[in-house]
């Protein structure tokens, strides 16, 4: 996996540690990162992305009007 190299605030960097009690600052940045995506794709998961809601709102106005 490629890697990148990201200049941080300290006290961001800190505040990270202290709340994922990792020494590691590169860990603990890693984890809230990792962290962070996967509770994206949970919620994509229940509530569909922007994509689904275009394609779900695009249906409902092609639908002719019953009465």
């Amino acid at each position: 996996m490629a890697r990148i190299n990201v200049a941080l605030d300290a006290d961001l960097v800190i505040d990270v540690m202290l709340l994922t009690g990792v020494r590691d600052a590169h860990d603990a940045v890693e984890l809230v990162v990792r962290d962070y995506l996967a509770r994206a794709h949970r919620t994509d998961a229940v509530t569909g992305t922007a994509a689904d809601e275009r394609a779900r709102t695009e249906g409902q106005r092609r639908r002719p009007e019953g009465g």
